[in-house]
């Protein structure tokens, strides 16, 4: 058999060890699964959404927030209405913009640039978000280090500092006068503008050009900077994504983790060359990025040089436990993950007009409250990855069957599970040709596709469709034929 290995676009096709195209499918450690479709959940915001959080208050109950350039709003499952809560007079994000989120214990904060003061929710209290604090700092960037709230790249009132981040008192998310209550900042003047920030027990700063790691170590320095890579920072502010301690990031030389330690290649002659020339770099600002650790993978989406209006059209995907790679084809405007909030029976009336009419499958986890589950926007709604899998193409890599020979492939075995398969085989006869593909042939009552396709280097192709979950390999019959 023929295992479907991982993805290696960035391998020459002729001996290719992986496949050299799985698009719409996810990683496995054995072949590849379905990915579900990207499919409509809630009804329509103002226009573009910019920005979605899930949260919990301390009864486990689950709130679902979104923001768009002019205005804030929380989910609702019994209308699927995205309801205004934003400030009287609202916000004025720019196309570059977006919300950053965070929860530090029942208040739920955003940060929308460096145009916009940080609003502050709180869960079972609060209607609508106000301004957090008149000292607080504008941010592009927001995160929970530990037990305070840290910004990065601010407006402080005097002017836009890139390089800086400023924290707030120790557990006190109104209190930024610096030198109160460990409150403070830190400028980092040379290695570029700050271009991501992770939190957790330590923060994760990443700049243009450098990474540092900022530990706790109370009064009266209180954190300490560490610059830990030097060599190389983050070019793309909208990559970072995390998996815990794991940060991942776009550099101009391709993807990379970065565990507190050290930063380590993940892309390196597999996909970075094929993403670095598929990537639309003009438009860097739609990118977005998140991790879904219910699938262990990481998820880029972007804007390729065939998307003719610049609409992130293409998402790159890493297993980070695997090591492997794969594409989606999926237009998008965010990643994001979300928590269900439940739903009744007559709460589905908001999804579909008819249990046939729903997008999403009745046996998702989606419904059955404070449930988390992966999804994003587009447009101005949310969406949510729950639909029925996407049909998957895997194309394996090229090699001669018989070397210096010509040979007919006659039968090739698929094995995969549900759904339905179609398979067809592309042959030329040496390596500078094109490569000419078979018509497109379902497996028979016997479990193999029939074919008669002569040449001396061979490659499959195989479609996935209606309702397909799992996909390992093949099994392909051969006959050599001579030397002509």
């Amino acid at each position: 058999m023929i295992q479907l290995g991982e993805w290696l676009p960035d391998q020459a096709d002729i001996l290719n060890s992986g496949v050299t195209v799985a698009t719409n499918v996810m990683p496995a450690a054995a072949g590849y699964h379905s990915m579900n479709a990207f499919v409509p959940y809630s009804n329509a915001a103002n226009s573009i959404i910019k920005g979605i959080f899930a949260a919990k208050d301390v009864a486990s109950n689950t709130k679902l927030f979104a923001g768009d350039a002019t205005n804030l709003y929380l989910h609702s499952a019994s209308t699927n209405n995205l309801d205004s809560i934003g400030k009287v007079g609202g916000y004025t994000l720019d196309d570059m913009e977006r919300w950053k989120f965070v929860q530090f214990g029942d208040y739920v904060l955003a940060a929308g640039g460096v145009q916009e003061a940080i609003q502050s929710f709180e869960l079972g209290s609060s209607s609508v978000f106000s301004d957090l604090s008149a000292a607080a700092p504008k941010a592009d960037f927001l995160a929970v280090v530990r037990d305070f709230v840290w910004t990065a790249n601010v407006n402080t009132g005097s002017g836009r500092l890139p390089y800086r981040c400023q924290w707030s008192g120790f557990n006190d998310i109104t209190s930024w006068t610096p030198g109160i209550d460990q409150s403070d900042f830190q400028d980092l003047p040379d290695s570029g503008a700050i271009t991501g920030l992770v939190g957790g027990e330590y923060a994760t700063v990443l700049t243009e050009r450098a990474i540092y790691r900022a530990t706790f170590t109370g009064p009266p320095l209180i954190w300490q900077f560490d610059k830990v890579v030097a060599e190389r920072g983050c070019n793309f502010k909208n990559s970072v994504c995390n998996a815990g301690n794991l940060v991942f990031y776009l550099s101009s030389d391709g993807f990379h983790a970065f565990d507190g330690q050290r930063s380590m290649p993940i892309g390196s002659e597999k996909v970075n060359e094929f993403f670095l020339s598929d990537f639309d770099s003009n438009y860097d600002y739609r990118m977005s990025s998140y991790v879904d650790p219910i699938n262990e993978v990481a998820m880029w989406a972007y804007t390729s040089t065939q998307s003719p209006s610049g609409q992130p059209d293409k998402i790159i995907i890493y297993n980070y436990v695997l090591g492997k790679w794969s594409l989606a084809e999926v237009e998008t405007d965010l990643l994001a993950p979300m928590f269900s909030a439940g739903y009744t029976v007559d709460d589905l009336d908001n999804l579909g007009a008819t249990v046939d009419s729903l997008s999403i499958q009745l046996d998702s986890r989606f419904f059955k409250g404070g449930q988390y589950f992966f999804g994003g926007a587009y447009g101005n709604k949310l969406y949510t990855f729950t639909g029925a899998p996407l049909t998957a193409t895997i194309e394996t890599g090229e090699s001669p069957i018989s070397t210096g020979k010509h040979s007919i492939v006659t039968r090739i075995y698929p094995y995969y599970e549900d759904g339905e398969v179609t398979l067809s085989v592309g042959t030329r006869n040496d390596t500078v040709s094109g490569v000419s593909y078979t018509s497109s042939v379902a497996p028979n009552v016997s479990g193999f596709a029939p074919f008669r396709a002569q040449g001396r280097y061979h490659r499959a192709k195989i479609v996935l469709s209606n309702g397909w979950s799992k996909v390992v390999g093949i099994e392909v019959e051969t006959r050599q034929i001579g030397r002509r």
